[in-house]
């Protein structure tokens, strides 16, 4: 029988078979400023904010010497728009003198770059350079883990250590997928949809009344 994690991961598998990242990306560095630009904000809007960014500014070269006011001004619409131009205009530099160009495929190197946390080298890693060196942990995956009481951690670093705990490493990227599917779809914050949920026979937070 299989434990209560897998067939977690089992259910949210068969229920979202083409899950994937959601924003849209032709390499590494458009992922990166993709999930920069995400900090609040949906990855549709980013995906139209990126669209016209990259259709002028296809390359890190280019957004190296842009002008900063021109960046804000495509971007704006995303929000917190100052530090995420800082953030952008920073990344490219740094790839740019320490990189040679080419946006680094570790966890040590991502980690250096101006806007990069944890959870954006996760994705980063997990999405273009498949390694699993880490789980995905945003607002998705901390709330719908502790619902699915998977951690009883708010901290993202606790959460994340404790799920690495609970998955074998070839399942890191797939959980952390699939949940952001499941919190956009059926377990969304204000009003979850237990009822329609295929997991509410398992889960302990289901409310089925």
């Amino acid at each position: 029988m299989k434990s209560y994690p897998m067939q977690v991961l089992e259910i949210l598998a068969k229920t979202y078979p083409i899950a994937q990242c959601e924003l849209t990306h032709k390499n590494a560095w458009e992922l990166m400023v993709g999930v920069i630009l995400s900090a609040q904000c949906t990855d549709k809007r980013v995906n139209i904010v990126t669209q016209d960014l990259f259709s002028k500014y296809p390359t890190i070269q280019d957004i190296d010497t842009l002008d900063i006011e021109e960046l804000k001004k495509i971007i704006r619409s995303t929000g917190f728009f100052n530090n995420k131009t800082k953030n952008i205009k920073g990344a490219a530099r740094k790839i740019i003198q320490d990189f040679g160009g080419i946006v680094p495929d570790s966890m040590e190197k991502l980690l250096t770059i101006p806007g990069v946390a944890r959870k954006s080298a996760n994705v980063i890693l997990s999405v273009w350079y498949k390694k699993n060196e880490g789980v995905v942990v945003d607002t998705h995956v901390i709330r719908i883990s502790n619902l699915l009481k998977l951690t009883e951690q708010k901290d993202p670093v606790k959460i994340e250590k404790e799920l690495m705990g609970i998955y074998p490493k070839e399942y890191w990227e797939r959980f952390s997928t699939y949940i952001v599917w499941h919190g956009r779809r059926l377990c969304i914050a204000r009003r979850p949809k237990c009822k329609e949920c295929p997991l509410n026979k398992i889960c302990p937070s289901a409310n089925l009344n």
